[in-house]
Parts: structure tokens; C-alpha cells; sequence
């Protein structure tokens, strides 16, 4: 398939914001896509070249792309940056220069997909002296041959930044628009998605869809590949976690850690992944030999929160001191020795060739806790209460909070496990705050003795129907001046950690101010959503205050739109009582 095919289509995304007419669009190209061999092709819809599982990265940055744009067409890089600083989007002036390029087409041929895919596809595995230069090349290749509407979103493509607004819930009903029937639909529905909770691989689900909803059922899971966790709903209190799980109901500590998804396979080799699907096992390898005392099975994945502590005192740290940990490639043994963690198992997926995610949860954590010895500040179940009693789930709460622990888990007994979902059988239930999980997509740099450092950061929540990220405040407080050197073991980040973070994702500049692409995930406190015409989501935060540095977390598990506007309501409710 020829690459201006797929460049109709995203022609045709950007400029219908409607979810059921972007459906429409991306079911018609998926029935062409059914013709094509390589159904990877499939990964580009969303900006990508890689399953969701794959943790790489293309590494390319804005001037990377400006040096490729300047190569290809033979315009000089001064012009193409003066361009991008005006319109914004280097997409965009790809397009526009592509147009008038001065470099001859003599050797130029028709792109194909699969061609632009074979050379994005090389970009993470480049590495060492002289990668630039072949990173150029590479681009540089499918620039020169490109039309101007494929300049705009091979840009695109390579800088993670697409603007057609497809998410997974669009392109998951284009795959059921396009291989089902009216009457099949709602079966084939819950069995897609059911695949892609267990694969992360729209290329495997398409492909299944394609012969038969029966053949969505042969999708399993696999120890040793990165697997979505299930995510929980926020409760009030204790009555009403009783009233949305029933009861009896299962109470376990919240803990101040991070996700951690610890796998062994078949070959008996042992791999853990954060919630945003990365391998961390190198940064952690402790975990191994953990698993090796204190689990007694051949083949698992098992759900855990890692949770630091300090390694004098013998006492729990936030989980900003351990998230240094995340992305450290150099000295882990000195972090490690530094930086301790404890695992807190609490689920259990898979054990000894058998899938259980559709096993009642009170048959997974009786199984859990007969498999795995628990030695406190290694390996350990969950804290754990099962209960109808609110006065003794009460006590149960307190307690969990007088030992440090942010709050409590409640849980429905008979419930399965849901990958990637955000499920109403499994609350989460801390002391009252206003608290969201948001991306930061902009910033502004400082003055006086800010300067040099990016000091306010626009923060965006994400809009389910159209993929997009709609901005909702800027903060600029609950930061430290200091950097990470002056400190120390300091809690908090630092403008400058922010700033070193950002600078490499910046895809516009206009003044002081830059775009940046949204990667970054942070934790915000705020005195109340108000209603506002002035951010793109229509609300507001007031007096936010940044108190956390989320690198565990994806853009995916950012609050919505519609968890936005519930926490309006609520808000408003109260203040009339």
C-alpha cells in the first residue's frame, strides 16, 4: 500500500472532530488493511510503529527533524526553525517546504507504507558513535521522496505528535465496524476488547477480527510481556465503598509505592514492568531474588506495589524518593543499596500455565498468599481485611493511615480481573482531597532567579471521545528552587529536574512560552474546579499545587474530561449544603 493512502486518511481525521465519523473513516481504511499482508500498518493510525507493549522510543527530537527537513529539501535550517516558531507545528511547515523544495527529485520514488515503517522502525535500535548522522539518513530518505502531505506526517509520526485525535476506543470500534455484522457486534465488542487487554497489540486483534470473533478467544496471556494493571475508582467513604462492591468486601492497604507487575515464563526467566509497560528489571534487581525465596510457582504474573523505605530508620518513604529508581541506567547497585523497596503482592493474573483474570478475586488472593513466604522489607502480601462490619473497616482504615499508608483498596470478592480498565468492583478510598492526575503540555520560562528554568507549567486532562489533551490550569508552586545536587534526598522535584525533563519533547517555541509533547505526568492538588472559558476542557483548577512527579505513569491514566466534570458537580453539590 502506497503511503499517500494512509495520508488521505489523515487528512480526513484531522479535519472531522466528530468520534463517529472518525469510526467511519478509520473502518473504511481497516477494510482496505484486510487486503495487506504486513497488518502492522495498523500501529501508524495512532501515530506509532510499535505495539503498545514495546517500550521504545524513537528518540528524535525537534532539531533532529529540522536537520532531516533541511537535508531534503536543500532550505536552510534557519528559514524551517523562523517557520516553526510562527505556525507551530513542524508538520505543517514539512508541508509547506516540501512544496517549493530546492533539492532534486531525480531519485525520489513513490513511498510506500511499509517502506516508512522499515526505516522509523530502525530509529530506537541506533546507538553509539555516529548515530545522528545515520538517524538523518534515515528520515532525511523518506523526506526526499515525499509529497507534501506525507512530509506533514512523516514529521508528525517521528515527533509523537499526530493531531488526528484517534484513541483506542475509536480505532477498537473501526476494527468492529469493519469486520463484524450488526447482530455480531456486541459479542465481538466485549471479545476485542478482552484481546487487546490481553496482547496490547491492535495488529493481533485486527488481524483475528478479520477471520472471526472465535478466533479473538485464542488471544492468552503471556508471562514475561507487558500487561495493562486494572485501575480503581475513587470511593467517599466507607459506606459507600460498601454500597458500590457489596458485602462482604475486601479491605487492603493503599500503599505509597508504584505499580509493579512481576512476571516469570516459561523459560523461567523474571521480568518486571511498571503500569506504563516498561521493563525495569535491570533497575530493580532486587526483585529477582526476591522472587526466587518467597514465591513457589513455575510460571506467574503477579500485581504488587513497590513501596521505599529508609534503609536506617526502617521507615516508608514517599514514592517520590523511589522514583529515581524508574530511570536510573547507571549505579543501580549504590541506588539500590540507598533506595530499598519492599513488594506488596496483592493480585495474581496467571500461575503455572493457567490465566485466572476471569477467576473470582477471592480465589486469586486465597492462591496468593499460599504461594508466596512474606519477609518484611523484601517480599509480603498485602495488609488485608475481609469484612461487612463498616465499624471494624473504619478501625481497618484508620490504622492503615496511622502506619503511613495513603488509605485503603476495597474490593468486590467475586470480581475478575479487567486489564487497562478502570473498574467500579476495586475503589480506592484516601482522606479527603482534591487531587488529580494530569499531563503537563506547556510551559513558560522564568525571570530573575528562575531564569533559564521553564517556572509555569500548563497542565491538561484528556478527552476520551477524541484522544485529545485539553487544558484545564497552569502551576507553578509546590516546586523546590533547588536543584537535585543543592537538595540533597530532599523530597519534591525541582524546576530544574522539570526543565531537563521537558526540554528534549519541546515541539513549539513562541517567546518565553513552548509546547511541549505530553509525556510528563504529575500529581496536582487544588482548592476547586471552576467553570472557564478560558482553557480548552471549559474548567479550571484553583490555587493548584504540584505534588508529585508521576514517571510511572502514562498519558492513559490521566484524569478525563468526564472525571473532570464529575469532580465539578460533586464540588458544586457540597457548597449547597
Amino acid at each position: 500500500m502506497q503511503y499517500s493512502k494512509i495520508c488521505e486518511t489523515y487528512k480526513e481525521l484531522e479535519e472531522n472532530p466528530s468520534r463517529l465519523k472518525k469510526t467511519e473513516i478509520l473502518a473504511g481504511f481497516l477494510n482496505k488493511l484486510k487486503k495487506e499482508k504486513n497488518k502492522e500498518i495498523i500501529y501508524l493510525l495512532q501515530g506509532r510503529v510499535f505495539p503498545d507493549y514495546e517500550e521504545k522510543e524513537l528518540g528524535i527530537s525537534t532539531q533532529i527533524t529540522i536537520k532531516a527537513l533541511s537535508k531534503a529539501t536543500g532550505i536552510a535550517e534557519e528559514s524551517i526553525v523562523k517557520k516553526w516558531k510562527k505556525i507551530g507545528d513542524l508538520g505543517e511547515v514539512a508541508e509547506e517546504i516540501t512544496k517549493t523544495k530546492k533539492q532534486s527529485t531525480l531519485f525520489s520514488k513513490e513511498l510506500s507504507i511499509d517502506k516508512v515503517l522499515e526505516n522509523i522502525k530502525k530509529l530506537p535500535e541506533l546507538t553509539g558513535k555516529g548515530t545522528v548522522d545515520r538517524k538523518l539518513s534515515l528520515i532525511s530518505e523518506l523526506l526526499t521522496s515525499a509529497s507534501p502531505i506525507e512530509a506533514k506526517y512523516i514529521a508528525r509520526t517521528i515527533l509523537n505528535d499526530m493531531r488526528i485525535g484517534v484513541g483506542e476506543g475509536t480505532l477498537r470500534d473501526a476494527i468492529i465496524e469493519s469486520c463484524f455484522s450488526d447482530k455480531d457486534k456486541k459479542e465481538a465488542s466485549e471479545k476485542i476488547q478482552s484481546a487487546y487487554d490481553k496482547s496490547n497489540d491492535f495488529a493481533e486483534v485486527f488481524e483475528r477480527a478479520a477471520i472471526g470473533y472465535k478466533e479473538l478467544e485464542k488471544v492468552e496471556l503471556n508471562p514475561g510481556k507487558p500487561l495493562r494493571v486494572m485501575l480503581a475508582l475513587k470511593a467517599e467513604n466507607i459506606a459507600d465503598g460498601f454500597e458500590r462492591v457489596g458485602k462482604p468486601a475486601c479491605f487492603e492497604y493503599k500503599y505509597d509505592g508504584f505499580r509493579m507487575l512481576i512476571n516469570k515464563d516459561q523459560k523461567g526467566e523474571i521480568k518486571v514492568f511498571t503500569r506504563r509497560l516498561d521493563e525495569v528489571t535491570k533497575q530493580f534487581p532486587e526483585v529477582k531474588d526476591y522472587v526466587k525465596s518467597f514465591v513457589k510457582a513455575d510460571t506467574f504474573i503477579i500485581d504488587t506495589e513497590a513501596v521505599g523505605y529508609n534503609p536506617k530508620t526502617k521507615k516508608y518513604t514517599s514514592f517520590q524518593d523511589i522514583s529515581q529508581r524508574i530511570k536510573r541506567k547507571h549505579d543501580i547497585a549504590q541506588m539500590q543499596k540507598e533506595l530499598p523497596i519492599e513488594i506488596n503482592a496483592f493480585d495474581i493474573l496467571y500461575y503455572n500455565g493457567k490465566s485466572l483474570i476471569d477467576e473470582p478475586f477471592s480465589k486469586r488472593t486465597e492462591l496468593l498468599r499460599k504461594i508466596i513466604k512474606t519477609e518484611k522489607w523484601k517480599f509480603r502480601t498485602s495488609e488485608q481485611l475481609i469484612t461487612s462490619d463498616e465499624k471494624e473497616a473504619e478501625k481497618f482504615y484508620a490504622k492503615s493511615l496511622k502506619e503511613g499508608e495513603e488509605g485503603v483498596m476495597i474490593k468486590n470478592l467475586s470480581s475478575p480481573y479487567h486489564p487497562g480498565a478502570r473498574v467500579g468492583h476495586m475503589l480506592k478510598l484516601k482522606p479527603a482531597s482534591n487531587e488529580l492526575d494530569l499531563v503537563i503540555t506547556g510551559a513558560e520560562y522564568g525571570t530573575g532567579k528562575r531564569g533559564g528554568w521553564m517556572s509555569s507549567f500548563d497542565v491538561s486532562c484528556r478527552d476520551e471521545e477524541t484522544g485529545k489533551f485539553l487544558e484545564i490550569g497552569k502551576v507553578g508552586t509546590g516546586i523546590k528552587e533547588k536543584t537535585k545536587e543543592e537538595s540533597g534526598n530532599e523530597d519534591g522535584v525541582s524546576f530544574d529536574e522539570l526543565t531537563e525533563l521537558l526540554k528534549p519533547i519541546i515541539v513549539s517555541e513562541d517567546g518565553k512560552n513552548v509546547k511541549v509533547k505530553p509525556k510528563i505526568v504529575i500529581t496536582i492538588v487544588f482548592q476547586e474546579i471552576q467553570q472557564s472559558p478560558s482553557y480548552s476542557s471549559g474548567f479550571a483548577l484553583r490555587f493548584p499545587r504540584l505534588t508529585a512527579l508521576r514517571l510511572d505513569r502514562k498519558t492513559s491514566d490521566i484524569a478525563t474530561l468526564e472525571e473532570v466534570k464529575e469532580a465539578h458537580k460533586k464540588a458544586f453539590l457540597r457548597r449547597q449544603f
